[in-house]
């Protein structure tokens, strides 16, 4: 079988490798490879910046965002040959970590977890791989073409979940929610506001292209204007802000209504300074009890929510979500950034 792999630590590692098909052990599924999406993380990894190999090599199958159809299932398996599933990414700390024990392995406190495709596990980027039933999430046959985005849906419906349990320290009604950035996690995040009965509106320079349109097909407003104009004319309950930047940040940390929730699920790159009035921003979350949660990966309950929402979906503008899809010999490709991306992936049947 073909497997697309990278060195961790070294810039323009990335090759596709012959590797022997993997035999399961013991109770795993021997999982087809179908499609593996791309995100800032692979860039990450592709680029020498991030990532650590398996025990004993310098190399790793690339790949966390996964799709593929069961090829083996031992019996008595909840899951049948040829079953449509996805791999959840994190495993949890083998101590275990008081979080780890109890299945919230996304919270892991020692950061001895393991991931696939990022921190000493192969990846799902291969012909074929295997998978342990406890984290294989099984998904409709109608999304054969954009399954593939369970695992960023996974960390939207945790997003979700977060903003939820913050404002339920106290009666919550949210009606407006503004997400910043049409990239992938902005439109899911979007996706799963509009599926909530909220008013949803999207933040994004971008002004051509598929973000726009996007945007509205899922039931969201689409805003290109200054962010502090648009925090102040919405005023939004929620902030789910995806991008990273900076300015971004901190517009929506002091552009809530009282009893606000910001999510950030954006990484916000080192070393660039901006200047902040600090004061009234600490005053302003203080006085109208505004929160913000970070939040990052999914746990298994995070990927059968988002299972439920790309059930849900509309698939045709699930499908229009993915800009791209690279064959696995041309895989370099889908790493090359283009104006009109949202999604990149990699067909790993080709």
């Amino acid at each position: 079988m073909r497997a697309l792999t990278v060195e961790p630590g070294l810039r323009n590692s990335l090759r596709v490798r012959d590797l022997p098909v993997p035999s399961p052990t013991g109770t795993d599924l021997l999982v087809r490879g179908l499609m593996m999406g791309v995100c800032g993380t692979d860039h990450e990894l592709a680029g020498g910046q991030y990532g650590w190999a398996p025990a004993g090599r310098d190399w790793m199958v690339l790949g966390h965002e996964s799709l593929g159809r069961v090829e083996q299932a031992p019996p008595g398996s909840s899951f049948s040959v040829g079953d449509l599933v996805a791999g959840v990414v994190r495993r949890p700390d083998p101590v275990p970590c008081g979080a780890c024990a109890r299945e919230e392995f996304d919270m892991c406190r020692n950061g001895r977890y393991t991931e696939r495709g990022i921190k000493e596990l192969d990846g799902f980027g291969a012909q074929f791989w295997c998978v342990e039933p406890d984290y294989a999430v099984r998904l409709e046959p109608r999304l054969e073409r954009a399954g593939v985005l369970m695992e960023p849906t996974s960390v939207v419906a945790k997003a979700w979940e977060q903003v939820e349990r913050v404002g339920g320290r106290s009666w919550f009604e949210p009606q407006r929610v503004l997400v910043t950035g049409a990239g992938p996690i902005g439109l899911l995040a979007a996706l799963l506001g509009t599926q909530r009965g909220l008013d949803v509106h999207l933040l994004d320079q971008v002004k051509d292209g598929p973000k726009p349109s996007l945007a509205r097909d899922v039931g969201a407003t689409y805003h290109t204007d200054d962010a502090r104009h648009v925090m102040a004319k919405l005023c939004p309950d929620v902030v789910i802000e995806a991008t990273g930047a900076s300015d971004l940040v901190f517009a929506a940390l002091s552009g809530t209504a009282s009893y606000g929730v910001v999510c950030l699920t954006g990484v916000s790159p080192a070393g660039r300074g901006i200047t902040v009035d600090a004061g009234t921003l600490n005053r302003d979350i203080v006085l109208q009890n505004d929160a913000v949660v970070g939040s990052v990966n999914a746990n298994l309950r995070h990927f059968r929510q988002a299972a439920d929402a790309l059930a849900q979906a509309d698939g045709d503008w699930l499908d229009r979500l993915i800009t791209r899809r690279v064959p696995l010999d041309r895989a370099a490709q889908a790493l090359e950034a283009r104006p009109d991306d949202v999604k990149v992936v990699v067909d790993l049947t080709q």
